[in-house]
């Protein structure tokens, strides 16, 4: 498995670049940066892109309402030569709140709008002319829904690669099927791999079956925080205000995908009441809900067996890129030693 990590920049850009650079050197494969509602993705990762060397710059994710199909091309485009051909694009819908409350962009049709950005972005890495008709983008815009003067253009620049690798981030059953059959590689979130098949296992199996044989597998990133050692297990319940917040407060009752995984992954009356408790206001009380197996189970930590084992279950779930997050005062000799047991 390669190591992936998400960055954090709430330290500042240059704080992060120098994490990066130590992190590469001790084996980092991926870097991969997000974009909510803070400073926007792109300029952390041009700016990782060109203080690192070797490891791949990924967005994890950049949200498919924000930027234009093309402009989500252009963007990767450029990231891909700035870096050398080290980019990898993340796609995701990301949430109502943040699409509609930050943005005042409409959060709908998810799934047809990724379908059709992954079509769109590869017509544009090949340099063609881009015409579309799809049910959400229609390029060039119809003369009846603007001034009649769009004309089907070709990216200018000659982009480093025309395949760059395009990942989504995925939960729900139809999404997942999409991902499967469309993507280079999916980002799960929660992932527990004990239970992963369970929950989408025959969405997976039919994306695969309509999938093109040329996108070759399916790569999947997941995993969870990683410390190592006799007396590093009980760090696992660190994520548990975190776990709360997603599975109890990203969305309203009936339309939050985190609390509808952990009802699919046998957690049901759990997952109701987190998210009761956290609608209310009671913060603590839910977190204090979370199932503490599934802590456990979705992270790393613990002896250097029970790690081991927790990477063997990973790779058995079909994971190829384990996105861990160290955490302790050695986060370098950790990767080291991760890199040293999954090369």
């Amino acid at each position: 498995m390669k190591l992936g990590m998400q960055i954090d920049y709430a330290g500042g850009f240059e704080e992060s670049a120098r994490a990066v650079a130590d992190y590469e050197k001790a084996g980092l494969d991926v870097a991969w940066v997000a974009e909510a509602y803070g400073f926007d993705g792109v300029s952390l990762m041009g700016y990782l892109a060109a203080r690192t060397e070797s490891v791949t710059i990924a967005s994890g994710i950049l949200p498919i309402y924000t930027r234009t199909p093309t402009l989500l091309a252009m963007t990767a485009a450029g990231l891909d030569a700035l870096s050398g051909g080290r980019f990898w694009l993340g796609l995701g819908a990301s949430g109502p709140q943040v699409i509609e409350g930050f943005h005042g962009v409409p959060y709908d049709a998810p799934l047809g709008r990724t379908r059709e950005i992954v079509e769109i972005c590869r017509a544009v890495w090949k340099r063609e002319r881009v015409v579309h008709e799809g049910r959400h983008y229609t390029l060039p815009l119809p003369p009846e829904q603007g001034t009649g003067l769009g004309k089907p253009l070709k990216i200018i620049a000659k982009p480093v690669r025309e395949e760059i690798p395009i990942w989504v981030a995925s939960l729900g059953p139809k999404n997942v099927q999409m991902t499967a059959e469309v993507a280079d590689g999916w980002l799960p979130m929660f992932f527990v791999p004990e239970r992963a098949r369970q929950v989408w296992g025959a969405d997976l199996d039919a994306g695969a079956a309509a999938r093109d044989a040329s996108l070759g597998p399916l790569e999947i990133a997941a995993g969870g925080m990683v410390a190592i050692g006799d007396d590093t297990a009980d760090l696992a319940e660190r994520t548990r205000p975190m776990a709360a917040l997603y599975i109890g407060g990203m969305g309203a009752k009936g339309k939050n995908f985190y609390n509808d995984l952990m009802t699919r992954y046998g957690w049901e009356a759990e997952a109701a009441e987190i998210q009761d408790l956290y609608l209310d206001g009671h913060k603590e009380e839910a977190a204090a809900k979370v199932p503490s197996e599934f802590l456990r189970l979705m992270n790393l930590c613990g002896s250097e067996g029970f790690v081991r084992e927790r990477l063997a279950a990973f790779a058995e779930a079909g994971v190829t890129v384990l996105n861990v997050t160290p955490v302790g005062p050695d986060k370098v000799g950790t990767l080291e030693k991760l890199k040293s047991w999954t090369s």
